[in-house]
């Protein structure tokens, strides 16, 4: 899904700086540049997404925003732990963190090995976690986290089982990170429902997930980036996981 810029953010105050992981694709992309447009400066990750991450900063440099690459696999614990360090020297600060990187890898029982679900929890899980564990020593007073999490934490998918084990974690990481890190800053999470097929997801899913959600519709990467913009200014939250699912979750 292409996402552009509009709105002009010259002049505007980009002293606020904020960490996007997997900025290079997909929610990730609209989160980093929904954030350009309210002015924050960007530090947008990517690991496999380099020309996706490339195209981000040149539309916010060209809208007038302020946006940097940064290259990092997050599975690899010493190039996670490079990753902030290098925001905050390009920067001069941070004041946000946003965990969007992640894989949604099928895990059917019986044929699921060990490498396969090790692959998904460092990602999904550990990276999130030491992230903001680096993030917590160079956040600014008043700075905060937000991590993605999933409506699959809540439900039950077979052939996405260790997923959704992940995502719930998130889910629990998000209360004790709160916790841990009060009051000094915030942590929340989002939880989308459907707001992007997946990429070779067949036509006929997007009616099944349409109708399963209470407003008949799936979401856009957009409502997800709107959710984290309220997070990151909402200064009385933490320690919530918002869904973004259209009601999906009315039921569970």
């Amino acid at each position: 899904m292409s996402v552009v810029v509009s709105g002009a953010v010259s002049g505007a105050d980009q002293s606020r700086v904020a960490l996007v992981t997997g900025a290079g694709r997909r929610v990730g992309r609209a989160i980093a540049l929904d954030l350009a447009t309210q002015g924050w400066s960007v530090a947008v990750h990517h690991h496999a997404s380099a020309a996706g991450a490339a195209d981000v900063v040149e539309q916010i440099r060209v809208a007038g925003g302020r946006a940097e690459a940064f290259a990092a696999d997050l599975t690899d614990p010493v190039a996670l732990e490079a990753l902030i360090p290098n925001v905050v020297a390009w920067s001069g600060r941070l004041d946000a963190l946003v965990s969007s990187a992640a894989g949604m890898t099928r895990t059917p029982i019986g044929s699921t090995t060990a490498a396969s679900v090790d692959g998904i929890l460092a990602l999904n899980l550990r990276a999130p976690f030491l992230l903001a564990q680096s993030a917590a020593a160079h956040l600014a007073e008043g700075g905060a986290i937000v991590l993605i999490g999933d409506h699959m934490a809540d439900e039950s998918w077979p052939d996405y089982a260790m997923h959704g084990v992940a995502k719930a974690g998130v889910h629990a990481l998000t209360r004790h990170l709160a916790a841990a890190l009060a009051p000094r800053i915030r942590v929340n999470a989002v939880a989308p429902g459907a707001v992007l097929l997946p990429d070779d997801g067949a036509p006929q899913l997007a009616e099944r997930l349409s109708a399963e959600a209470a407003l008949r519709r799936i979401g856009t990467p957009s409502d997800v980036a709107g959710a984290v913009r309220y997070l990151l200014d909402a200064p009385f939250v933490t320690g919530q996981v918002l869904r973004v699912d259209g009601g999906r979750g009315l039921d569970a």
